[in-house]
């Protein structure tokens, strides 16, 4: 029968997978590596075949684990993907310390029904729900990975099946970076044929209320572009002599929040707009000084649009709220001087990309000075976190700049999510039909096709859509490219897998309350993962 082939022992496992305290970069997320290396061991098939499964160090001490089980001679191979780490707890506020215990916290939710949300009453009323951090996104996923792995090993595929499961999805995704050359090096080792990559990340919705299942044939892209405003100091008793990098900001932070202009369609799948992620200025104490200097940053996803596409439409934009500021100053400043005798005196701020500061920097200081900076920064700050290292980085070239200023100028940051498509797949798309009307027929399930998963997943890096050339904007203004951030460009060439991703129903991932739908994630999807496969293997 198997270990993880009912919807007990799927609940069973699903909880102890969450038992573990994942969250991205604490010591659980390492054990829980383990803990998953060691149920796999227990098969059979890997203590005959102990070499094809495997716990793989990352480069700052955590693990992934590869599972091959293969089928006699054959080379088609179906990749299974999943992460093991989730969010934080803290939006749990006084149940926190269910949040990681799943029948204790969906009882006490259940006891207290009345003063839970509207939706999650009217789920409670409809289905059999089960709560906690992880459940949904994505433990239960992993969870029927590592049954399909079971199945594998029994023989039920005519062809290979590999899982991977990875740390770190939810903030780098250095798990599936590091991946992709052991990815490279299992197909050339066990002469694999990778006919697809199936991830199972949850259903995700498309606006609140949305009650469609979807299958998605690619993931959506994100960038993390940055806007570090460098303004002019001056004490707050003189405002006028110098600009204040907060009001830059939010001058930024008007023009593209929410800005609609950057929404892309595809078949009438749209991209959420632009949304700000931090923003603050960069004084470390309190003083009547004016903060001169500070940083915003935006998630910025994408579909079909190229980096360099992306990048002119953000210069365009800040270009519209740097001469918002010229102008509002002027404004502001002809006003007061109605009132003091004060004659304005116009500025420019300058829009820059990260590229063209550092190439004025060496101009001025000599490449030899710039890359000693850069050194010294990126080994002494590394307690900053990539983020914040980032800005500091950019900090440092606009102080030896300070001239040029006022100005805003353009960087990215880790993460980069490529986007990753197989609309245009006739294998997948075949693939998709199937699974559309077997679920119909099988299950009276309505299955609907969407072209982009639109909560970010680890498929992105199974390929490059495009050449390694048009990621060169994002290398050239990452301040972190090449020295602590890094694709493996050459594998990802080698690779280029059709994806798909067909995963569980859960709602409200990232919240404290995250749910799992039981039924239909142990019992119907159960039932269609392994017939996915099948015609992926065919």
């Amino acid at each position: 029968m198997g270990k993880w082939q009912t919807k007990e022992t799927l609940m069973y496992l699903l909880t102890r997978l969450v038992e573990h305290h994942s969250v991205t970069g604490t010591y659980p997320e390492v054990a829980l590596a383990e803990y998953i290396h060691l149920q796999l061991q227990d098969l059979s098939y890997f203590k005959e075949n102990p070499d094809q499964l495997a716990l793989h160090p990352t480069s700052d001490g955590r693990s992934f684990v590869t599972g091959l089980v293969k089928n006699g001679d054959s080379k088609k191979t179906v990749i299974l993907i999943s992460h093991f780490d989730v969010v934080d707890v803290e939006d749990f506020g006084q149940l926190k310390n269910l949040a990681f215990s799943p029948y204790d916290l969906t009882e006490e939710i259940y006891k207290n029904l009345d003063k839970m949300p509207e939706d999650v009453q009217e789920d409670l009323k409809a289905g059999e729900w089960l709560f906690g951090r992880g459940v949904m996104d994505m433990k239960a996923g992993l969870a029927l990975q590592m049954s399909i792995l079971e199945k594998a090993s029994m023989g039920a595929f005519d062809g290979n099946v590999l899982l991977l499961t990875v740390p770190d999805e939810e903030v780098n995704s250095l798990g599936m970076i590091e991946a992709v050359p052991v990815l490279v090096e299992l197909a050339n080792e066990y002469g694999l044929h990778y006919t697809a990559c199936l991830n199972s990340e949850p259903v995700f919705t498309n606006y609140p209320g949305d009650q469609n299942l979807y299958v998605y044939t690619g993931s959506i892209g994100k960038l993390l572009p940055g806007f570090f405003c460098y303004g002019q100091e001056t004490h707050v008793g003189e405002p006028f002599s110098g600009l204040n990098a907060n009001y830059m900001a939010a001058e930024v932070t008007r023009e593209l929040e929410l800005n609609a202009d950057f929404c892309e369609v595809i078949d009438g799948e749209v991209t959420p707009p632009p949304t700000n992620l931090m923003q603050k200025d960069l004084k470390e104490e309190y003083s009547v000084q004016i903060p001169h200097v500070g940083v915003t940053l935006f998630n910025v996803l994408g579909m079909e649009s190229s980096i360099q596409d992306i990048t002119d439409k953000l210069l365009k934009a800040v270009r519209i709220a740097a001469n918002r500021i010229e102008d509002r100053y002027i404004e502001r400043a002809t006003e007061f001087s109605k009132l003091q005798t004060y004659v304005p005196k116009p500025f420019h701020v300058m829009v820059l990309t990260y590229e063209q500061l550092h190439e004025r920097a060496v101009e001025l200081f000599g490449e030899a000075e710039i890359k000693r900076r850069q050194d010294y920064i990126t080994a002494n700050f590394k307690d900053l976190g990539d983020r914040d290292l980032s800005t500091r980085m950019v900090f440092d070239l606009a102080a030896l700049c300070k001239e040029d200023g006022p100005m805003i100028i353009l960087f990215y940051n880790p993460p980069f999510y490529p986007a990753v498509s197989s609309r245009h797949d006739p294998f997948i798309q075949e693939t998709i039909k199937e699974i559309v009307s077997y679920s119909k027929e099988k299950h009276q399930v309505t299955l609907k096709p969407q072209h982009y998963f639109p909560g970010l997943s680890d498929l992105s890096f199974v390929g490059l859509e495009r050449t390694k050339e048009t990621i060169q904007p994002l290398m050239d203004n990452m301040p972190l490219y090449g020295q602590s951030y890094e694709l493996p460009l050459d594998a990802l060439e080698q690779l280029k897998i059709p994806v798909m991703n067909l995963g569980p129903k859960g709602k409200d991932a990232h919240k404290w309350t995250e749910r799992l739908e039981v039924t239909y994630s142990f019992e119907t999807l159960h039932d269609m993962l392994p017939y996915t496969i099948r015609k992926l293997l065919r």
